[in-house]
């Protein structure tokens, strides 16, 4: 188990050169923007601009702080904030993201399409983890197993099987290999 606070994980520019991304894991371990198999980043989306365009990768975002950041899909728009569920596309879908107040503080799964999957789960108090869990992240302040977490506050490779969330709320980030399923 490892704990990665805010703003701790290794600093990236972002494929597109528009921001910075905080990596908090990647694997394989040290895997570039073009060979990781799966990725969870942390960024604070600052403009409006594009996405970066990741072909054969699906993604899913869920904005932690800030906000409403409004995506628009080629003509759909989707509406994230700080307080709604995650939202999952595939990574190469041209993707433009408007900022309604200020900086966005979002987080990114992303899992390459035919070896993995992933599944981004809010966790509330009572919950436990859900099977395949390979990080949490707070949506604010929370506990789990006597852990204090603040706002972006991650636990990697999670060893609380039995665990449950005694407050606020996290996301869970499962990773599932496709060959498992």
């Amino acid at each position: 188990m490892r704990l990665v606070r805010r703003g701790e994980g290794r600093a990236t520019r972002w494929k597109n050169g528009g921001g910075v991304t905080h990596e908090l894991a990647v694997w394989p371990d040290g895997a570039d923007l073009s060979g990781f198999d799966a990725r969870l980043s942390m960024a604070e989306v600052a403009a409006d601009g594009p996405f970066s365009a990741f072909p054969g990768i699906d993604r899913t975002l869920a904005v932690l702080e800030g906000g409403p950041m409004r995506l628009s899909f080629g003509g759909a728009e989707v509406v994230l904030a700080a307080d709604g569920p995650p939202l999952s596309f595939p990574g190469e879908a041209p993707v433009h993201a408007e900022l309604d107040a200020g900086p966005v503080l979002d987080l990114n799964i992303m899992t390459r399409r035919g070896a993995f999957s992933h599944r981004m789960v809010e966790l509330s108090p009572g919950d436990g983890l859900p099977p395949q869990t390979v990080a949490l992240v707070a949506r604010g302040k929370a506990g789990i197993a006597g852990a204090i977490l603040s706002l972006g506050d991650c636990i990697l490779f999670p060893a609380l099987a039995t665990a449950e969330v005694t407050h606020g709320r996290l996301l869970a980030i499962v990773i599932t290999s496709e060959k498992e399923a």
